[in-house]
């Protein structure tokens, strides 16, 4: 490697770690089973939905 190039990967993302450090503390926190539940729940009502708007059976 020459002089001139930069060889510090550690160095380059540490502004990421910052970044994700600090994301983290204010993210909204959920139960994977209540995300797994409600998209069982959105599918079941866009299904629902067909039925009734459209006549379109399953």
């Amino acid at each position: 490697m020459s002089s001139g190039q930069n060889s510090g990967g550690l160095m380059s993302s540490a502004g990421l770690v910052r970044y994700f450090d600090n994301e983290d503390r204010n993210a909204i926190k959920m139960d994977p089973k209540s995300v797994f539940v409600f998209a069982i729940l959105l599918g079941i009502a866009v299904q629902a939905l067909s039925v009734v708007l459209y006549g379109i059976t399953i």
